[in-house]
């Protein structure tokens, strides 16, 4: 059984989310939501989370996974948001608890923030199958980017998230904390070894240049075949040679203060205070 899945693109953070249903019932997993924010003023928004839950009500679907990709940089999870108002279990990779780890140091979260990922709902391990109604998902682990990221294949489908974009633009960057160009490149060939007609959807595009249209739907094959950094038969060396360059020229993603210290709770802000006040840290020379 191969899902029907819908995309929803959000421009401020170039990030696709996914509603992804079992073709033969209503029940359906949302991959990789955003919830918007205003890193001027320091306001969240929900209007992207909205459109997916009039998109689901409308069709009647019931969501059974809220599924996170990795811990983002780029944007804010609406994984709560979406819980709060069409249910589901908020899932991850178990090698959240390394991030948590790393960036509870970075933003001084002291003991009270858990480092065991208990504030997700799943902890995902290589290997790991999943259901979204009679639809069987498979978890693949594929670090680099980050040392949690996960790839979810659900039928003929793979959500690779930030590991692989579309070919003419080619793969994930590798200097955050925990990233490697080398566990990219094993990760990367992990994928490509699913069969070639394999849908891949990418959690981010930026329109290649040449390209004038966004795009996030590709397949196993043209990965193979054309992937600017690994396809060709490109190899180890020369990736992690061109990875390692392209990423010393990269400014850090707009949102990824508070995105990390966000996404490291499942989505959810960092306590309030006395008064009901919630604050996000900004650490000076950490990353």
């Amino acid at each position: 059984m191969n899902p029907e899945v819908t995309a929803f693109f959000d421009e401020a953070t170039n990030t696709i989310s996914y509603v992804v249903r079992d073709p033969n019932g209503s029940s359906c997993a949302i991959i990789d939501s955003v919830l918007d924010f205003d890193y001027s003023s320091g306001r969240t928004d929900t209007k992207s989370a909205d459109e997916i839950i009039a998109f689901v009500k409308d069709k009647g679907y019931s969501v059974e996974w809220l599924l996170e990709s990795h811990v983002h940089a780029d944007h804010l999870s609406a994984a709560p948001y979406l819980q709060q108002h069409l249910g589901g279990k908020i899932g991850i990779g178990d090698r959240i608890k390394i991030v948590q780890d790393t960036f509870g140091k970075v933003f001084n979260e002291g003991t009270e923030f858990q480092r065991d990922g208990s504030q997700f709902d799943k902890l995902f391990q290589e290997g790991d199958s999943f259901h979204i109604g009679q639809l069987r998902g498979d978890v693949l682990h594929t670090p680099g980017h980050t040392p949690a990221c996960l790839t979810y294949v659900i039928g003929d489908a793979a959500f690779v998230g930030d590991t692989l974009f579309m070919p003419d633009f080619g793969t994930a960057r590798c200097d955050f904390p925990g990233g490697s160009s080398e566990t990219l490149y094993e990760s990367v060939q992990k994928i490509l070894t699913l069969p070639d007609e394999t849908r891949i959807f990418v959690g981010h595009d930026y329109k290649a240049p040449g390209r004038d249209v966004y795009a996030w739907e590709t397949t196993v094959g043209e990965q193979k075949a054309k992937n600017v950094h690994v396809g060709a038969g490109k190899s180890k060396d020369e990736f992690v040679k061109m990875r390692d360059t392209r990423d010393a020229t990269l400014a850090m993603p707009k949102l990824i203060i508070p995105s990390l210290q966000v996404n490291m709770r499942a989505g959810q802000m960092p306590p309030a205070d006395e008064k009901g006040d919630v604050f996000l840290k900004v650490p000076v020379n950490k990353l």
